[in-house]
């Protein structure tokens, strides 16, 4: 039997993602909602009411009035799985980061709603989770996180920009320093002291790098990059989508390797004579950024086997 799901917003750039990695799962029925309807109540409560779960691909305001629309259906409501930043520290809701934690993914196979995590967020707690619990870096440690992302996470608008006039080559934004991944960021790092984040959009579709700078001699226990790399390696050693592999001969980086997969690579950059190291994860942004994390939640949630999409070669990894 086919497991139904219906995706709420279907159309953007995320709900996009979604239905082409699920459209290729033979164990997934979609349920859809006429594009004249998208935004009736009545059609969309009739698709959510014959789906087992449902995605929600919206704005934070759109996406809490589809939770209500969810919770007007009874007990028999299908589960939701949402992509907004509407709910990732919202209390009753489950993060949907399986490698952030042995127990994560059996929350996630279990939990009724779960928060899928932002692009920059999966980078950022993927690289210092680990190195937290591990005690090799304090939850309390001033931190500055800087990011660069394709342009196709900014929506159709900045989608449409720099598609149709070229848009800038690069911009720094958020320099408000309130950007919206910073709650989740320090909720599931752990962070007791908020970090600096500096996110960056490029000329590019799609791609992201996060970076996070580090002085080793600053951290109480004064480990070497090695040492960061190792614990990196251990926490994800059976993870499928994450992989902990060199620091690039090269020294450079770019953000578009892993375009096109649900993959994301973890890196440490040291120099043990200047005691100084930069951690780094690269990723899709569209990919274990968005779609690709959501689907892997989506399988998690209905019980079926995981399914990596569009991955690249295997690499050498980084063995503790």
């Amino acid at each position: 039997m086919r497991r139904r799901i219906f995706i709420d917003g279907e159309a953007g750039t995320t709900g996009l993602g979604i239905r082409a990695r699920l459209e290729a799962i033979p164990d997934i029925a979609l349920c859809h909602v006429p594009p004249e309807h998208y935004k009736n109540p009545e059609a969309r409560a009739a698709a959510m009411r014959a789906a087992e779960l449902v995605v929600l691909c919206l704005p934070d305001a759109a996406a809490r009035e589809a939770v209500a629309i969810v919770d007007s259906l009874g007990p028999e409501r299908p589960k939701i799985l949402d992509a907004s930043t509407a709910h990732r520290t919202a209390p009753g809701w489950v993060y949907g980061f399986p490698e952030l934690s042995p127990g994560q993914e059996a929350l996630i196979a279990k939990a009724e709603r779960v928060a899928n995590p932002g692009c920059y967020a999966t980078g950022a707690i993927a690289l210092l989770h680990p190195l937290i619990a591990a005690g090799l870096l304090p939850p309390s440690h001033p931190l500055c996180i800087s990011a660069v992302s394709g342009y196709s996470g900014g929506g159709r608008s900045m989608i449409a920009a720099h598609e149709a006039a070229g848009g800038p080559a690069f911009e720094l934004y958020a320099l408000g320093l309130e950007h919206k991944h910073l709650p989740e960021i320090e909720r599931y790092a752990p962070l007791s002291r908020r970090p600096i984040f500096l996110p960056s959009v490029g000329h590019f579709r799609q791609g992201m790098l996060v970076s996070i700078p580090l002085h080793l001699d600053t951290l109480p226990a004064r480990p070497k990059a090695a040492d960061l790399a190792a614990a990196l390696a251990a926490h994800y050693r059976n993870a499928k989508r994450v992989r902990v592999v060199p620091a690039e001969a090269s020294g450079r980086l770019e953000p578009q390797a892993l375009n096109d997969t649900d993959l994301m690579e973890l890196f440490v950059f040291g120099n043990e004579a200047r005691r100084q190291a930069v951690l780094v994860a690269r990723l899709d942004n569209l990919g274990k950024g968005a779609s690709g994390a959501a689907v892997q939640n989506a399988l998690l949630m209905l019980g079926l086997p995981d399914r990596i999409a569009l991955s690249v070669p295997e690499k050498d990894t980084v063995h503790a």
